[in-house]
């Protein structure tokens, strides 16, 4: 929620509300998975009660007035609204229903939607006035929403359930004592004592303060601060009342009138819960409270591609791949079919009689010299060795790019990192499949091929020569430097043949090595885009959002 969608009645403060409301969903959202859900959960409600709250009218401001059985609390209801309309005594020594009573706010029916309270309890004090005396003298209430809560200590759970409720949703609470319970460690621990980081949206009234001996008040008033003191609460008013005398009234009622009328008490109450619930998850996630800072290397050490632990994760998923034996079987087949095209023929013959490495693998070269497909059935399953490797080695990495962080993100990473480690036979089956071997023979080597079949013709024309000039004795074979010439044709070819076979296999070795390297470089590539989508990119999400968390609970507890 922004700014500008705030209801203009909220007044000053609701653009930094609605922003720090904003953070605190940032938040949440950052750590939802990576922390105890309770715990997110319960920031996502107070998030989502803001935000509805935000959306109704700013005009209308919530006070609730809640305490035990007999603190006087429905007499203080009465006592404010100056009417009978909570009922007292022996006909009602409980407070089983939520009373509310509004001084014509606008808006105030939807907010009351809001806070679950029925039509049959719901009273406007402005048209039960007849006095038009009084009536000016309640201006300053105007906009205010009174709760007379359930009694906290009723023996009905569902009383209970009411007042948490409650007591979470109004802007101001009006929390009412009595002389003898004041000191009450149940209401203390139970609910003040909680309250503490919510003081500025909190009153105490000690009632029945006529039932007290003049002489003993101020101890007691002095006594009940110091027990809010150590609740800390120490800055929270202590007005002291008697509902049925109406003593103290007219001091609680202008208390309370100043938050309504300066709206103080709204805001307020919605950036303390924003703190308090920022505060929680700040420390669930273990941060340090006294600096929420941004973790500068946070999504950039998770690439993959740097650092001792992320070069042995790789080679544990190129080893886990089968990439070296399938260049060496490329390899292997490279040569053999480079060997035969530029090879004496009649020698070259020789290595057609052995299997092609590539066909070994299940790898087809195909009818246009490349190989279709690319099978890891024919390669050795994955060993456990092979499998402990790369888990030792992606837990190195985790542990590597969660050092420093608290220990729920450290987990969070650690976890992540394995997360998808069981995709890992599919995932490199499908990367080394993806990858084409090119296995069609270099063009010169086709050019030597040629070559070496002239010679071939030229040393079988010497030797049918040779062979006609012996079966005819009449014939004399020409001469070429004293040499006969058919003999001449048949040695050179034989001679230039080898020769350049034993030329070529320098040229060769290079080439194969070349091309080697170059599809090494393609199966090492499809191995990162595996060793990335399963495990790099899963810890630099992790990283991201625990950095985004820092960033949006430093702007949420500003």
């Amino acid at each position: 929620m922004t700014a500008d969608e705030v209801d203009n009645g909220w007044g000053g403060g609701s653009a930094e509300l609605a922003a720090r409301t904003g953070a605190l969903r940032r938040a949440v959202e950052a750590c939802r998975g990576r922390l105890d859900d309770a715990t997110v959960q319960e920031a996502a409600a107070v998030v989502d009660r803001v935000e509805s709250r935000l959306r109704l009218s700013g005009d209308a401001t919530v006070v609730a007035l809640a305490g035990a059985t007999g603190s006087g609390k429905s007499s203080t209801f009465n006592a404010l609204t100056g009417l009978e309309l909570a009922g007292i005594g022996v006909r009602r020594p409980t407070t089983s229903w939520t009373m509310s009573c509004t001084w014509g706010a606008q808006g105030s029916e939807e907010v009351l939607d809001w806070l679950g309270v029925p039509q049959r309890h719901r009273v406007t004090r402005n048209s039960m006035l007849d006095n038009p005396t009084a009536a000016e003298e309640e201006r300053d209430l105007a906009g205010l929403v009174l709760l007379d809560l359930p009694d906290h200590d009723s023996t009905e759970v569902a009383h209970h359930v009411e007042v948490d409720r409650l007591v979470a949703m109004a802007d101001l609470l009006v929390w009412v004592l009595d002389p003898q319970k004041y000191a009450d460690a149940a209401i203390h621990d139970g609910y003040l004592k909680p309250l503490a980081e919510h003081r500025d949206i909190l009153l105490i009234v000690l009632n029945h303060i006529d039932e007290v001996p003049e002489q003993r008040r101020p101890a007691m008033l002095e006594d009940l601060e110091r027990l809010l003191e150590a609740d800390g609460l120490g800055e929270v008013p202590v007005i002291a009342t008697s509902a049925r005398h109406g003593e103290g009234i007219d001091e609680l009622k202008k208390e309370i009138s100043t938050r309504v009328h300066d709206k103080r008490a709204i805001i307020a109450r919605c950036l303390a819960d924003v703190a308090a619930t920022a505060g929680r998850l700040q420390e669930a996630s273990g941060m340090d409270p006294a600096a929420v800072r941004d973790r500068a290397p946070a999504g950039a050490r998770a690439e993959g591609t740097g650092g001792e632990r992320a070069h042995e994760m790789t080679e544990a998923f190129t080893d886990a791949a089968g990439v070296t034996p399938v260049v060496h079987a490329l390899e292997r087949s490279a040569r053999r079919r480079a060997r035969q095209a530029t090879g004496w023929p009649p020698t070259s013959w020789l290595g057609r009689l052995r299997l092609d490495p590539l066909r070994r693998l299940q790898l087809d070269p195909g009818t246009r010299g490349r190989a279709r497909t690319v099978s890891r059935a024919a390669l050795p399953e994955l060993t456990a060795v092979q499998r402990a490797r790369v888990d030792a080695a992606v837990r190195a990495v985790a542990d590597e790019q969660s050092e420093g962080l608290p220990e729920p993100w450290a987990q969070a990473v650690r976890t992540a990192a394995v997360a998808r480690l069981p995709e890992l036979t599919d995932a490199l089956d499908r990367a080394v499949s993806g990858v084409e071997l090119p296995v069609r023979t270099p063009l010169w080597c086709r050019g030597v091929q040629v070559l070496q079949w002239l010679l071939l013709l030229v040393g079988v024309g010497g030797a049918l020569w040779l062979a006609g000039m012996g079966a005819g004795a009449s014939l004399r074979a020409p001469t070429w430097g004293g040499l006969s010439l058919p003999a001449v044709l048949l040695v050179g070819a034989v001679v230039a043949g080898l020769a350049l076979s034993l030329l070529c296999q320098g040229l060769v070795a290079m080439s194969v090595r070349l091309r080697a390297a170059r599809v090494e470089r393609r199966l090492r590539g499809a191995v990162d885009e595996v060793t990335e989508r399963l495990v790099a990119a899963s810890i630099r999400t992790e990283l991201e959002a625990y950095a985004e968390a820092r960033r949006a609970l430093a702007d949420a507890l500003r």
